[in-house]
């Protein structure tokens, strides 16, 4: 395999997996994409689901194998853990750990549960991770189109001396390879991530939002026309950003909002929103958030109920969803 950084299909050896049985366990957003591109790419697939799992009779009708949990970790040569990272120390001990025999390949989509010793796996076996960057139903969308999604990949432990191989087999196989597959480990790519989601994609971004909103709304402002500032319009610039870069976005938007942006835009994310990230960074990196969330959750997740509650409480959401009922082009699911 060549000495660098960024693998693409022609860096993988696909028959690797060719003689494995592949256990994915989970079969949300992530987990179905998981399991049927691999089992579109001509591997052997089963699903790992609760008894009583809505999931079940959703897999079944896609033609995959569905077995209990402690069943598909015992048949899996390589077991994917693509559970939510809260639960995954409990269902690891009760349901996962005895089917991992020495020489099977561990994986997971997100470093959490290793980085931070909620799965210590034992000592012959593999462990790797293959993380898209991107959402399941976007992996499977792009998969279907022969594209593929970027994926990050990282090796923990080696026990048998193919993990690499084999990870990035299975990066392929989901459709990575077709777009990039970029090598990291298990503790930058859990750090980053939580990073990005707590400061700026969803923390920072809902908090900026809101405070924009109200700060309008309390200025005697029409929550509607505030709702359109601050929450609607942030998606057009949020596309062309995606697309384009930041100063791909600035030459797409008048003159006047570009020397805004400049010249304003540092006065709210200042000094001082800066050190507050190197904070939320410091929680991370020492583990106090996992720490954190994983007591809540043990606790029975009171608090973090009560904040959901209140958080649908928001004059912004009350506001959003009749704007939204104006747009037949918006999913109004939720």
């Amino acid at each position: 395999m060549p000495d660098k950084k960024t693998y693409y299909d022609a860096d993988a050896n696909p028959d690797a997996l060719a003689d494995k049985t592949i256990a994915i366990l989970g079969y949300g957003s992530q987990g179905h994409a998981h399991a049927l591109n691999l089992s579109d790419s001509g591997y052997d697939v089963v699903v790992g689901l609760r008894p009583d799992s809505a999931s079940r009779p959703t897999a079944e009708a896609a033609g995959l194998e569905v077995l209990d949990v402690t069943d598909a970790a015992s048949r899996g040569d390589i077991v994917m853990v693509l559970l939510p990272d809260e639960r995954q120390g409990e269902v690891w001990a009760a349901e996962i750990r005895d089917g991992v025999a020495q020489g099977k390949l561990l994986m997971f989509g997100h470093g959490f549960s290793i980085h931070f010793g909620e799965i210590e796996p034992p000592a012959g076996v593999d462990v790797g991770m293959v993380a898209p960057k991107g959402p399941g139903h976007l992996v499977r969308r792009q998969f279907e189109e022969r594209k593929g999604v970027p994926c990050l990949m990282a090796v923990h432990q080696d026990a048998t001396g193919n993990a690499r191989e084999l990870v990035l087999a299975y990066a392929c196989g989901i459709g990575g390879g077709r777009a990039g597959i970029i090598e990291t480990t298990f503790k930058d790519e859990c750090e980053t991530d939580l990073f990005g989601e707590q400061s700026v994609l969803c923390g920072g971004a809902t908090e900026l939002v809101r405070a924009g909103f109200e700060t309008l709304v309390e200025a005697g402002y029409d929550p509607r026309l505030a709702y359109f500032e601050t929450l609607h319009e942030l998606k057009l610039i949020v596309d062309l950003m995606y697309e384009k870069g930041v100063q791909g976005m600035r030459y797409s938007i008048s003159n006047t909002a570009e020397y805004g942006d400049m010249t304003r835009g540092p006065r709210v994310i200042g000094p001082e929103v800066r050190e507050a990230m190197k904070r939320v960074l410091a929680d991370i990196q020492s583990g106090e958030f996992a720490k954190e969330w994983i007591a809540e959750n043990r606790a029975g997740a009171e608090n973090f109920n009560r904040m959901r509650d209140e958080a649908s409480g928001h004059q912004i959401e009350s506001v959003g969803r009749d704007l939204r009922s104006m747009m037949p082009w918006i999913d109004q699911e939720f």
